[in-house]
C-alpha cells in the first residue's frame, strides 16, 4: 500500500512539474516601460546597484509599492530567454526569496518584486539613523539566506545558480524577514554570461564556491557591522587567522549589539563564516552542508519556507 501511495505521489509531482513548465507566463503582471518610469520617479529612486542589475523603489498609480529591477541585456540574449526567466522566477516560493509580481519587456526589461518595507540589510548595518538589528534577527538572517540557497540549488528545476549575496541585495520586509532579491538563470565565468543549460559542471562548481564565499562575507558583516568592500578591516584575513578568543572577538563585534548576544552562538557563527570563506580554495562545500552546520551550531533544526 505504501509503495502504491509513493508511486501516486510521484505521478502527481510529475504532472505538477509538467504543468509548471508549459503554457504562457501567468500569475505575474505585465507593466509598460512608461509605467515603470513613472513609478520609479524617472529611475531616481535607486535602492542598489549589482553586477548586472539596478534596483529601484517604485510606487504605482494604484498605490501599490514594489521593488523594480532593471535586467541587463547580454549580447545575443533574445526575448525568449527573458520570458523563460520570468516564468521560472515566478514559480519560486520561499520565505527568504523575494516574490516576483510582474515584469516589463520592450526597449528595457524590468522585474517587479514584492515591496520590502524595511529597506536593505546594508542600511540597517551602516546607517546610524536606522534601527539596529538585534542578535536574534541577525541569526535568523544567516540561517534564512542559507536555506534560500539550498532551495535554489537543490529544489529548483532547473537549479538557480546565479545569486548575488550582499547586505545591499538582501532586503527586509515589515517583519525584518530577510529576502534574496538578486536571483538569475545566468551564470558567468570570467565575465562571460551563459544560459544555465550551457553552463558546465566546472562552471557551476565555481559559481557555488563564489556564492558560499559571499555567504561567509555576509555572516562576517552581520557580526561586525563592517564590510570589507567599504575599505575597513580585512574581515576575511581576520576570520582566517582568528582563534576566536574573547578579546579578539570583542574588538571586532558590532558595537550596536552591546552585550546582548550569546557568546557560544557567536563563536559558532564565526566558525561557519570561516568555513565559507575558505571554501573558495577547496573542493566545493554544498549549500545543504552549510545550512546543516549553521543549524547545528545555533541549535536550530527548522527553517520555515
Amino acid at each position: 500500500m505504501e509503495t502504491l501511495i509513493f508511486k501516486i505521489r510521484l505521478l502527481i509531482l510529475a504532472w505538477v512539474h509538467f504543468r509548471s513548465q508549459s503554457g504562457p507566463i501567468s500569475m505575474v503582471k505585465h507593466f509598460s516601460n512608461k509605467d515603470i518610469k513613472k513609478a520609479t520617479d524617472g529611475f531616481r529612486r535607486v535602492v542598489y546597484n549589482s553586477s548586472n542589475r539596478v534596483a529601484y523603489r517604485a510606487k504605482f498609480q494604484n498605490g501599490h509599492a514594489a521593488i523594480v529591477k532593471e535586467v541587463r541585456v547580454f549580447e545575443n540574449q533574445d526575448d525568449t530567454a527573458f520570458y523563460r526567466e520570468v516564468q521560472l522566477l515566478g514559480r519560486l516560493h520561499h520565505r527568504h526569496i523575494a516574490a516576483l509580481n510582474g515584469f516589463s519587456s520592450g526597449p528595457k526589461r524590468f522585474l517587479v518584486f514584492e515591496n520590502m518595507e524595511k529597506g536593505s540589510l546594508k542600511e540597517h548595518l551602516s546607517d546610524p539613523l536606522m534601527t539596529p538589528l538585534n542578535w536574534r534577527i541577525r541569526l535568523q538572517i544567516a540561517v534564512g539566506i542559507a536555506a534560500a540557497l539550498e532551495y535554489l540549488h537543490f529544489f529548483c528545476d532547473p537549479p538557480m545558480y546565479h545569486v548575488s549575496i550582499s547586505s545591499s541585495t538582501i532586503m527586509l520586509d515589515k517583519n525584518f524577514t530577510a529576502k534574496l532579491c538578486d536571483v538569475s538563470l545566468l551564470c558567468s565565468v570570467e565575465n562571460n554570461p551563459l544560459p544555465k543549460s550551457k553552463c558546465s559542471k566546472e562552471c557551476r562548481d565555481e559559481i557555488c564556491k563564489h556564492t558560499i564565499f559571499q555567504l561567509g562575507l555576509l555572516i562576517l558583516e552581520l557580526v561586525t557591522g563592517q564590510s570589507s568592500e567599504d575599505g575597513g578591516v580585512d574581515l576575511v584575513q581576520w576570520v582566517q587567522d582568528s582563534r576566536f578568543r574573547r578579546r579578539s572577538i570583542y574588538q571586532m563585534i558590532d558595537p550596536d549589539l552591546g552585550d546582548s548576544y550569546d557568546f557560544k552562538e557567536l563563536k559558532g557563527l564565526l566558525a561557519v563564516a570561516k568555513m565559507c570563506v575558505q571554501s573558495i580554495h577547496k573542493p566545493t562545500i554544498k549549500t545543504p552542508q552549510i545550512l546543516w552546520y549553521l543549524q547545528k551550531k545555533l541549535g536550530r533544526t527548522q527553517v520555515v519556507c
